[in-house]
């Protein structure tokens, strides 16, 4: 006997089984997912060159070869656009850029690694336009909203690694001196400025990123 459970008062040649109902609608929800995805990736590529503004679901329809009105149906509106490239921006610069440095150990050395895999994050770049969140959040600073809220958000995290690691390299005695949330801040800062740097091709950035990374890392007396 079949194991597929059918509709009630329905014989087993009368129509589709519930099971076999749902594995369609799983099929439908899974190939919706992927193109939302999909979608959402492209849109972070664009964002990086153009900003979070220049997103629109005719240019992305456009771009993917897909209809409009399809695009428009997974998102439904383009602050939801929006907020979905910047979750996927997260998810991607986690991947790359945080979770490689985690391999180092706690304090400098993270620091370190956390700088470096951020520079090849800008320099290869791995978003057309280089850093996303450069790209975006100073056209959101001042724009109160969900975009607005999840852009900082995710900055948050990425300065909470910083001072995490500044300040278990100063708890551990290898370096000593400066302020662990001031710290961040001026790496956080540098970044930025050779973020902008790098796409003006000027050749020298990473040096001077290195060189300052060196300056706040030096030993403890």
């Amino acid at each position: 006997m079949s194991d597929l459970v059918r509709r009630p008062g329905r014989d087993a040649g009368a129509g589709p089984s519930v099971r076999a109902d749902e594995t369609v609608t799983d099929r439908r929800l899974l190939r919706g997912v992927q193109a939302r995805r999909t979608i959402a990736r492209h849109a972070v590529d664009v964002a990086s060159l153009e900003g979070l503004e220049g997103l629109s679901f005719g240019r992305l329809a456009t771009d993917l070869e897909l209809s409009k009105s399809g695009v428009q149906t997974l998102f439904g509106t383009k602050e939801n656009l929006q907020l979905a490239a910047v979750e996927i921006a997260h998810e991607v610069f986690t991947e790359e850029v945080v979770r490689p440095a985690e391999t180092a150990p706690r304090g400098t050395a993270r620091l370190r690694a956390l700088v470096e895999h951020w520079i090849a994050y800008a320099e290869t770049p791995l978003f057309p336009g280089g850093c996303f969140w450069v790209a975006n959040l100073a056209d959101f600073d001042s724009r109160p909203g969900p975009v607005r809220d999840a852009l900082f958000r995710h900055r948050g995290d990425w300065l909470a690694h910083l001072t995490g690691e500044l300040r278990h390299a100063v708890r551990s005695g290898e370096i000593s001196g400066p302020d662990a949330d001031l710290a961040a801040f001026q790496i956080d800062a540098v970044l930025c400025a050779a973020n902008t740097a790098l796409r003006l091709g000027e050749g020298d950035a990473v040096d001077k990123v290195r060189r300052v990374v060196d300056a706040l890392l030096s030993p403890a007396a």
